[in-house]
């Protein structure tokens, strides 16, 4: 590695971010009902506990490119407990629970056209 104090402090059993895995929604939906669910989550998600701050850091991770979601998790702190996102801690051990449909599209998401 590299000297001492040269990389930021991440927990050592906090997982590297890996895309999720497919899946199936119960039904086939719009991408627009596909939004509406992720707006009502994020607006919904902060009032079940842990920091505003926390839960924005996600938002931000889970609608971001993989490798800009990691440096996100890494800068704020965040333990990913499952490489898919779905489980996180923040520092003061605060679990973050995430929908697989916030951090990617289902397999029968219906495509316009």
């Amino acid at each position: 590695m590299g000297c001492a104090g040269s990389t930021p402090k991440v927990d050592e059993n906090s997982k590297k971010l890996k895309k999720p895995k497919p899946w199936k929604h119960t039904q086939a939906i719009t991408p627009a009902q596909l939004t509406q669910m992720r707006d009502e989550f994020w607006d919904t998600a902060p009032h079940y506990g842990g920091q505003k701050e926390i839960w924005d850091a996600l938002r931000a991770a889970a609608e971001a490119e993989l490798s800009l979601a990691q440096t996100i998790v890494d800068s704020a702190g965040i333990i990913v407990s499952n490489s898919d996102m779905t489980l996180c801690y923040d520092e003061r051990g605060a679990k973050y629970e995430l929908p697989k449909y916030v951090l990617s599209e289902p397999t029968n998401l219906i495509r316009d056209g």
